[in-house]
């Protein structure tokens, strides 16, 4: 599975405060237990005004690349800032995100066209995320013909279904599963990430609502996710349902995580 680490992202608490003291080694240090664990990809958002978040991109991304050479997840609702950002990544990663609300779509595909960098793409619109199934790939279909249009391979997405609260809707994950069958069904090469955690807010011991999500969801086609690598609990789940779904030949990738230490209890 593809594993978007997620703890380097000013909407954090401790991240914004660190963002604040132009903390070095704090940024690092994030960096590295998530290199470490074995994340795919190091999601870096700023979460700061626009006018301050390209040179915060710059800094982060700096810090995080003199730890590691995982690749970048280029995190911002501006895709200008995000097209800024492209220049201080050493290798090409990912861009989070596109839709089709605004200018988004119609700023980064062609930036990103002839490259090997990938994309988050969400079912949304300007008219905000879709009720249902049906609506939602009425937006997908037109995110592939931009695809299309700008010669961007269907592998190179990462199809963000969108999950909402449960709290407030109880088809959240009926309706999302539904959306990843039929998209794997038509680009059986692309990519479904979430940002899991979304599905438990609002509700006690989320943790529980969003391992349980996490497990139907890549059963339904989900490959990938923006989730905390370093949660043992959670990466353990992940391992688990790989080998369950006939993904890891004789479990290798499950125990070989087990005997890194990875997850399990700790040693």
């Amino acid at each position: 599975m593809i594993i978007i680490g997620e703890k380097l992202n000013g909407s954090i608490p401790v991240v914004g405060e660190a963002i604040i003291n132009k903390d070095n080694e704090f940024i690092k240090h994030r960096a590295k237990i998530q290199a470490e664990a074995n994340a795919t990809y190091i999601d870096v958002c700023a979460s700061v005004p626009e006018d301050m978040e390209v040179e915060t991109l710059k800094w982060m991304i700096e810090l995080v690349q003199e730890v590691t050479d995982v690749p970048i997840c280029i995190d911002s609702p501006s895709p200008h800032s995000c097209v800024k950002a492209i220049p201080f990544c050493k290798r090409e990663g990912i861009i989070n995100s596109v839709s089709l609300e605004g200018e988004k779509i119609d700023v980064i595909f062609p930036v990103i066209a002839n490259t090997k960098w990938e994309c988050v793409a969400l079912l949304c619109d300007d008219k905000g995320i879709p009720n249902s199934v049906e609506r939602r790939m009425e937006v997908f279909e037109n995110i592939m013909a931009k695809a299309k249009e700008y010669n961007i391979d269907p592998s190179r997405l990462h199809i963000d279904p969108l999950v909402v609260t449960l709290g407030t809707d109880e088809t959240a994950l009926t309706t999302f599963a539904e959306c990843c069958r039929r998209i794997k069904k038509e680009y059986p090469t692309i990519h479904i990430t979430s940002g899991l955690s979304n599905i438990s807010f609002g509700l006690p011991a989320r943790k529980l609502i969003n391992q349980a999500f996490m497990v139907l969801a890549r059963n339904a086609g989900m490959d990938s996710a923006i989730v905390d690598p370093t949660n043992r609990d959670m990466l353990g789940l992940i391992y688990a349902t790989e080998a369950l779904l006939e993904e890891d030949e004789f479990c290798l990738e499950y125990i070989g995580a087990y005997r890194e230490g990875l997850i399990g209890n700790k040693k």
